[in-house]
């Protein structure tokens, strides 16, 4: 039996509300600024691919976009769920459980981009909330990088530092 880091365990959860029910309705997936960027890079004479599952030594990780032979993953994060230092708001919650969510859903993407980080690949994180053309410009810049050799270490509008 394993037993669970108390520092990752989420306080309970609020009553259902209207909140929650808008929460849940919102995609993991297929994204508007998500396929926007696809459509963008497909544009651009990218080819890419969806729902990769890579298998780290430190974690499995599924970016948003992924470029296996140049080793670079995308990810689009949104503003609420992933703290932007810009949109990210605060929720008011009494019982600190949106608070803890997304700290865990930074946490989770520092370590993310760490255990990528270490296995060789370029990660690039992108805000909802970035124009498309200058978004996909980072990641062509990134595959670029990626093909003359190098490896471009996470790059982000923000660093992760500025996000708490």
């Amino acid at each position: 039996m394993t037993t669970r880091d108390p520092a990752m365990t989420l306080p309970p959860a609020p009553p259902p509300s209207s909140a929650t029910a808008t929460m849940r309705a919102n995609r993991a997936t297929n994204t508007g600024p998500e396929v926007a960027l696809r459509r963008e890079l497909h544009a651009r004479g990218c080819r890419y691919r969806l729902g990769v599952r890579l298998v780290l030594p430190a974690r499995a990780v599924r970016p948003d976009v992924t470029f296996r032979k140049q080793r670079v993953a995308v990810f689009v994060d949104g503003c609420f769920w992933h703290s932007c230092p810009t949109h990210g708001r605060k929720p008011s919650d009494p019982t600190g459980y949106w608070a803890a969510k997304l700290g865990r859903n930074r946490d989770r993407d520092d370590a993310v981009n760490r255990a990528l980080d270490e296995a060789g690949w370029s990660v690039i994180r992108i805000w909802e909330h970035e124009p498309v053309a200058e978004a996909a410009d980072r990641v062509i810049a990134a595959l670029q990088t990626s093909a003359s050799g190098g490896h471009q270490r996470v790059a982000t509008l923000e660093t992760r530092e500025s996000r708490r």
